[in-house]
């Protein structure tokens, strides 16, 4: 099934998300009814972020046609999820493709699958997420399915969803759900550079989090010494 529209998250919303990390927008989807971080397997492959709505691709083993009609259909803004349903057969990515992202205004991609030419993407400032790398050559013969929900790095991705990615990895929210989110993280970031104007005053981490407090809690015995006082030198 292939679907040629797409209803997104808002761009301005797109570009809040953009000053937030991942581990914030994390930290606000507890409250969820569903799982929107993708598994550590998911790891950034060249440098770079990406947030943006999700356009995806579910591509058959060895081929990356889908993904290809998923590239062709993407707008400014949007991170291409891609699922390849044999992850080691062939990579779904490389620096063509991504030339073509650069100039079509892509703001990443994220493969559940292989990707290669990771030198060339690199150098090209293009950010790619992946969970295989391999030189691998690709057909394009087999149908699959473009902008439908697909499950990537064991997380639902439905077209139009919040897509975010940085170094700690990626993230999904539910186009529904991503304003209360990136609210909420933008809220955790300004109570973060609070607490990092306080430490640069010269208060102590240990009794702005609150840890010294929890740490008296639990009576814990300390001793006002070495562990090996006494041993012979």
């Amino acid at each position: 099934m292939i679907y040629l529209r797409v209803n997104r998250v808002a761009p301005g919303l797109c570009a809040r998300a953009r000053r937030v990390t991942v581990a914030d927008l994390h930290e606000n989807t507890a409250h969820l009814a569903y799982a929107g971080l993708m598994s550590p397997r998911m790891r950034r492959v060249t440098r770079g972020n990406a947030v943006g709505p999700a356009i995806t691709a579910l591509c058959r083993a060895g081929d990356n046609l889908m993904m290809h009609r998923a590239l062709s259909l993407a707008e400014p803004g949007d991170v291409l999820v891609v699922v390849s349903q044999g992850e080691t057969s062939a990579a779904q990515w490389g620096d063509i493709a991504t030339r073509f992202a650069i100039k079509r205004g892509l703001a990443g991609v994220v493969v559940q699958g292989s990707v290669r030419d990771v030198d060339a993407v690199d150098q090209l400032g293009f950010p790619v997420w992946a969970t295989e790398v391999s030189p691998a050559h690709a057909d394009k013969g087999k149908l699959g399915g473009v902008n439908v929900p697909v499950v990537c790095g064991g997380v639902v991705v439905r077209p139009g969803d919040l897509v975010a990615a940085d170094g700690d990895g990626v993230i999904v929210v539910e186009r529904r759900h991503a304003e209360a989110v990136v609210g909420g993280a933008e809220g955790k970031m300004r109570r973060e550079e609070d607490v990092a104007a306080r430490i640069a005053g010269g208060e102590m981490l240990w009794n702005i989090t609150g840890s010294s407090a929890a740490f008296q809690r639990l009576v814990a015995v300390e001793f006002d010494a070495a562990f090996d006082d006494g041993e012979a030198a």
